[in-house]
Order: C-alpha cells, then structure tokens, then sequence
C-alpha cells in the first residue's frame, strides 16, 4: 500500500504543477493540456479505488490512519477535477464570446439596412453588457461549485465524527438516552447539509436560467 500510495500523491503534485501552466498555454494548444490533465486525474481516481481496498485490509491498529490517508488524497484530486472544469467553462465562455464579437465586427452596416439600424455605441454597450453577465455567471457557478464540494466534504467529515462519537460513547458506557441524543443532534446536522445543498442547487438553477 505504502509503493502506491506514495506514486498518487506524486502523481497529485504533478497535476497541481501543470495546472498552473493552463492559464499560460496558448489557444491551439489548451485543448491538449485539459485532456492530458483529465486523464491523470481519471488515472489517480483509478490508484484511489485500490487503495480504499488495501486500506481495509490494513491490521486494526493501522487501518483507521490509513484510511485517513486516502481520505485526504481523494479531497486533493476531487478539488483539482472541479478546478479543471471551472478552468474549461471559462475558457468555452471566452472563445463563445470572441466569436460574437467578431461575427459583430464582421458585419456590413449601410444606412438602408433595417437590421442594422441600431448605432454602433449601443450595439458595443450590449456586447459589454453580455460580457459583464457571462462573467458573472462564470463566478456564481464557481462559488456554487465550491460551495457543495465544501458541503460533501462536511458531511463526510459529519459521518466521520459521529462513528467516532458513538464508539467513545460504547467505551465509556454512556446510558441509552445519551446515545439517542447524539444520534438525533447528528441526524439534525445532515438535513441542515442537505437543504443547504439544495438551496445552492435552487440558486445556481435561478441564476443560469435568467442570466443565460
């Protein structure tokens, strides 16, 4: 476990590297980079599914670090993914709206025209316009995206918690009602995640369907 362990989180680290360079690589290029990104990622996945079956097989005073361990690998990689994605839709936004642009700067504008009769400011103040609105769209969908990645990770961290608790909780001899108290305090918690995760759900919903 310890061998694959340690080349995943090297291949982690590489992966944080190049992702560094996307912002940099010019336009012909980008396209390849994501897909080689992609493909390391799909690849740490895979290396993070073997893990979870060595971990389990770990000895019982070892087993609960090591599935830590793999815990804190599968949070690395998962934010990088969501980084990526984010990283492609800006770029799809961009490239969608040089190519509005440039079918507008492209067009012929005469004065007996009907479909160009709209003045050359206005017409440039609503492509800004677009432009401002795409951007935002761009930063809610981000924050919305980071937002429920930071919910799963919670509730994760939730159910980690109150294993731990219950089990301390068995050790010490707690009475019946104590343990029920817990249990209702955690059940209490993850349907407080959940309407938040639905609420962002709701928001993001909202925002693309009229800023779109």
């Amino acid at each position: 476990m310890e061998t694959l362990y340690h080349q995943t989180n090297k291949q982690i680290q590489e992966v944080q590297s190049y992702m560094g360079r996307l912002e940099n690589t010019d336009r012909q290029s980008v396209h390849l980079l994501e897909n080689e990104l992609q493909a390391r990622i799909d690849q740490i996945f895979s290396h993070l599914e073997r893990l979870d079956i060595l971990a389990s097989k770990e000895p019982p005073n070892r087993r609960q670090n090591a599935k830590l361990r793999v815990d804190q690998l599968k949070y690395d990689v998962q934010h990088l993914q969501t980084a990526l994605r984010n990283f492609q839709h800006r770029r799809y936004s961009r490239e969608a709206q040089d190519r509005e642009r440039e079918e507008l700067m492209s067009r012929t504008f005469t004065t007996n025209d009907a479909d160009t009769s709209i003045p050359i400011d206005e017409t440039l103040q609503l492509n800004s316009n677009l432009n401002n609105a795409h951007r935002g769209m761009d930063d809610l969908l981000g924050s919305g995206s980071s937002i429920l990645t930071g919910l799963r990770d919670q509730r994760g961290t939730l159910k980690g918690t109150h294993k731990k608790m219950l089990d301390v909780a068995n050790m010490l001899g707690l009475s019946n009602t104590v343990m029920r108290l817990i249990e209702k305090r955690a059940t209490q918690d993850k349907l407080i995640m959940i309407g938040g995760m639905l609420l962002t759900c709701v928001v993001m919903f909202l925002v693309v369907k009229y800023l779109g």
